[in-house]
């Protein structure tokens, strides 16, 4: 007959032994004086410098506030270094429509919010409405009402690309049900 092995947790791993074996896990402490946190978040000592300081989460936010990445640079060279952090950084400009922000219900995308303020419309705006908004706005500013006016066929534009915006929309609607 097979013997049983049968552990004496009672099916509670919590209750099983944390191992004496084990040597005790290294933490360390804020760097902060008299923070008893565990500095888990580091942050450099002065700018363009290796040496890190150790903050907790709280502490390091409130370095952060403070500081000045461009600190101690001269003008051109932090121009340099802010247009390349622009460019290594163009992927997430480019995937930030995909993040929670803005007004409304969540049904209309940031594209679509952004052609209703610029029609003047509230974010639960029926399309009647949006076409009339449209039509108001482009007649003020046709091209053919102005002619030779620069800025009125530029805001024309603007008007048509957010109307066009919004019955794009408006049309994915319908194709839904």
């Amino acid at each position: 007959m097979a013997r049983s092995t049968r552990s004496l947790d009672w099916g509670f791993p919590r209750w099983r032994g944390y191992g004496t074996s084990r040597e005790a896990a290294r933490v360390r402490l804020c760097d902060r004086h008299g923070c008893e946190e565990p500095g888990d978040c580091p942050a450099p000592k002065a700018p363009n410098s290796p040496e890190r300081w150790y903050f907790c989460r709280n502490h390091a936010a409130e370095y952060n506030s403070k500081w000045d990445y461009f600190e101690g640079l001269e003008k051109a060279e932090a121009e340099a270094r802010a247009g390349a952090e622009q460019r290594t950084n163009a992927g997430y400009a480019q995937a930030s429509h995909y993040g929670w922000g803005g007004s409304g219900d969540g049904s209309r995308s940031a594209d679509e919010m952004r052609a209703l303020e610029l029609l003047g419309l509230e974010a639960d705006a029926d399309f009647e409405a949006i076409k009339k908004a449209w039509r108001a706005k482009a007649k003020e500013v046709h091209p053919d009402v102005k002619p030779g006016d620069a800025e009125a066929a530029k805001a024309f534009q603007t008007y048509s690309l957010a109307y066009e915006v919004l019955c794009q929309a408006e049309e994915r609607r319908e194709w839904r049900g």
